[in-house]
């Protein structure tokens, strides 16, 4: 129904319309002109790099494999902060992530099997690609949120972001055929677009504001889990040991990673 490129277009555009209504009713903060170069990188690898490379790296690779490059975001986060905040890695916190690896592999995996060839390979880079720019973002954002409130931060990223998406994913937007789409389609449109855009962008910015990076960027190894456990509750899945354990070990390095 929709072409990856212009679902990452209209992706930014409802977020960038949404914090704009939100930020001119309750925030109304302006920007020094010494941080928009910043916002440009924060548009530019977390709204642009990060969509474009997953989308089209999803499209040359399996679902599997994206998943497991999905958790090398954390330890992106702490390089990234590492380098340009100086953000101290603990013995825990490498813990923790070294959990939460093994818990989401072990999750991802489990009964599965991992394909490589020779386009799943650039797919795979892709989709690495996708982790470490998210994670760039996540620390570019973090060093803004000291300075500025959420709201004002992801108006002026979307902003960036739009602005460098029109170029690639207008001409696949106006071929949309929107009569076309059914009832359950324009739910699943609406879900992504208010939900894992919108609200996730807004949550993830508020965390930040109260969080390190890498405490934010190490949650992404809840995502498996949660899907395990909505495919349980949809009866779309079977409870194993091995899925109990992966559990444990991801709840245990979110403690090691969280705790002060």
């Amino acid at each position: 129904y929709i072409e990856p490129r212009a679902f990452i277009l209209m992706r930014a555009s409802f977020g960038l319309l949404a914090f704009i209504i939100i930020h001119a009713l309750f925030i109304k903060e302006k920007v020094d002109k010494k941080d928009f170069k910043r916002l440009i990188l924060c548009g530019l690898f977390g709204v642009v790099t990060n969509q474009l490379m997953f989308f089209e790296g999803l499209k040359r690779t399996t679902q599997i494999n994206a998943s497991l490059l999905a958790t090398t975001i954390p330890i992106s986060v702490l390089i990234f902060s590492y380098f340009l905040t100086k953000e101290k890695v603990t013995k825990q916190k490498l813990l923790g992530i070294g959990l939460g690896i093994v818990g989401a592999v072990l999750l991802i995996t489990y009964g599965k099997k991992i394909a490589y060839n020779s386009d799943g390979m650039i797919g795979d880079l892709m989709v690495f690609i996708n982790a470490a720019s998210y994670g760039l973002y996540l620390v570019l954002a973090k060093t803004l949120m000291a300075k500025y409130h959420p709201i004002t931060v992801l108006k002026w990223c979307f902003t960036f972001g739009c602005m460098f998406l029109i170029p690639f994913g207008w001409s696949d937007f106006v071929q949309i055929e929107w009569h076309t789409f059914t009832d359950y389609i324009w739910i699943a449109v609406f879900y992504v677009l208010l939900f894992t855009t919108v609200l996730a962008y807004l949550l993830n910015n508020f965390a930040l504001k109260n969080v390190n990076a890498s405490v934010v960027g190490f949650y992404v190894y809840l995502q498996p889990l949660f899907a395990t456990i909505i495919a349980l509750i949809l009866g779309r899945d079977m409870l194993t040991i091995w899925k109990v354990a992966a559990g444990i070990l991801i709840f245990t390095g979110v403690y090691f990673v969280s705790k002060k």
